[in-house]
């Protein structure tokens, strides 16, 4: 299991566009992809809705868990991606 902490820094946080890239970005991977808020709250990265109901804000810290499949380079594309995306 790798983990990365993350916060956000696009102006809406993760609403529906930005949450579909990270969908369709975890779906490519093998790993299993877990994001969570400081709250607790958590949502697998391959479902969208459930990541929307996070209500992931600008300035939210995230918590990014890779487990399973090639950690060590999903979890460099997982970063890259929320460096790029979020």
């Amino acid at each position: 299991m790798k983990q990365f902490t993350y916060t956000i820094t696009d102006p809406v946080g993760i609403h529906a566009r930005p949450a579909g890239l990270l969908v369709k970005a975890a779906k490519a991977l093998d790993s299993t992809i877990t994001i969570a808020k400081a709250d607790g709250k958590s949502a697998a990265a391959t479902k969208l809705m459930a990541l929307m109901g996070l209500g992931i804000k600008q300035g939210d810290t995230v918590t990014v868990t890779v487990e399973g499949g090639n950690e060590d380079a999903d979890v460099q594309t997982m970063e890259q991606f929320f460096k790029d995306s979020l």
